[in-house]
């Protein structure tokens, strides 16, 4: 299990957790990140900011939201 912060651009991966205060866990499932989900990393922007696919959808997120998203 690693965090989707420490993972190349490419494969897919899923879900296994989301760590962190009640607000951002939230937050995350809000917009899709829930155990289960398969998302993708398509770039590590360099400056903080990772691009994913969730759910047919890319989102910019930072890399300490990131690094709450467990994968497998």
């Amino acid at each position: 299990m690693l965090p989707l912060s420490m993972v190349g651009a490419g494969g897919k991966h899923l879900i296994s957790r989301v760590t962190g205060k009640e607000d951002m866990k939230q937050h995350l499932a809000d917009l899709g990140f829930v155990p289960g989900e398969e998302v993708q990393v398509i770039s590590d922007t360099g400056d903080g900011n990772i691009i994913v696919n969730i759910k047919e959808t890319r989102l910019g997120i930072t890399s300490q939201m990131a690094s709450k998203i467990m994968v497998d």
